[in-house]
């Protein structure tokens, strides 16, 4: 696995952290779940692997918010780098799989609590960093949650956003198969009122959000499976996810596909997973963004 790290993030801004309002309620829709096939995947990330472009700017002394924590590796690892993490997430069940998972890896400076991420429980300026990964991809107003990340970021501290953009992912061989699979995606993404796309709007929604464009930092990067253990582990995962995940849900209950042809596309992961020259590449968008 690759990933582009860009060089350090600009000196701060002056502009001011807005004060907290109460937010409309949402019915966000989480297109992935949290079934077994998804965990698999959110437990292999780290940080290196997933905040490589943050890593230059942390230190020891640092307090960090990790929002849409899911199971807790990447809050888990991040936590080794400064004093303090605290990990939010929606899903009572995944925040006691992230508390499990740090009690196992003997990490005592990381807690973690159930949170909305328009409504962070927290005061203004609470953290020095505040994080998220593969989250705002699946919010319906990603331009308020990051307002609310911003608030919660003390005057001269960092936001940090990455999100994949599907629509930028390739591979090969060519494989109609997938290419089935990911017109699939964005229309159940769609129906979600979510955007598969997020990656390249990164920047675009932190600057809508009111961060100074002289204190933002936009950046690449990209997960590659192409080695033949990679390459088996992501398309047995999707294969998996085709059938078995909330995606596959949705997409019968929106009457996007019916079994057979979720079927079809697990056949076609699985295809390709068997190739001997199959690559595949995740595109993602990166903003490091000064309060």
């Amino acid at each position: 696995m690759t990933t582009v790290v860009p060089s350090p993030v600009p000196s701060p801004s002056s502009t001011p952290v807005p004060s907290h309002a109460p937010l409309p309620s949402r019915s966000d829709v989480y297109t992935h779940g949290h079934h077994e096939s998804v965990l698999r995947s959110h437990r292999w990330r780290t940080a290196e692997n997933s905040a490589a472009y943050l890593l230059p700017s942390l230190s020891p002394g640092l307090r960090l918010l990790d929002v849409g924590c899911g199971p807790g590796s990447v809050s888990i690892d991040l936590a080794g780098r400064v004093a303090e993490v605290v990990g939010v997430d929606a899903a009572e069940a995944v925040v006691a799989a992230a508390r499990e998972a740090a009690r196992d890896a003997g990490r005592e400076n990381v807690r973690f609590e159930v949170a909305d991420a328009y409504a962070l429980p927290f005061p203004d300026a609470s953290f020095d960093v505040v994080h998220a990964h593969q989250l705002l991809q699946h919010l319906t107003d990603p331009v308020a949650a990051l307002r609310e990340m911003r608030r919660v970021a003390r005057p001269g501290g960092l936001v940090a956003v990455r999100d994949a953009d599907y629509a930028g992912m390739t591979w090969y061989p060519p494989s109609p198969g997938l290419d089935e699979w990911m017109a699939l995606y964005h229309e159940v993404t769609e129906a979600n009122k979510a955007d598969a796309d997020a990656g390249r709007k990164l920047l675009s929604w932190v600057l809508d959000a009111g961060f100074d464009p002289a204190g933002v930092l936009p950046s690449a990067g990209v997960w590659c499976y192409a080695t033949p253990q990679e390459r088996a582990w992501w398309a047995d995962l999707w294969a998996d996810r085709c059938v078995a995940s909330d995606f596959a849900a949705q997409a019968l209950e929106y009457r996007l596909a019916d079994e057979v042809g979720l079927e079809l596309l697990a056949d076609g992961w699985r295809q390709w997973g068997q190739e001997r020259d199959g690559w595949f590449a995740v595109l993602h968008g990166e903003v490091l963004a000064r309060v």
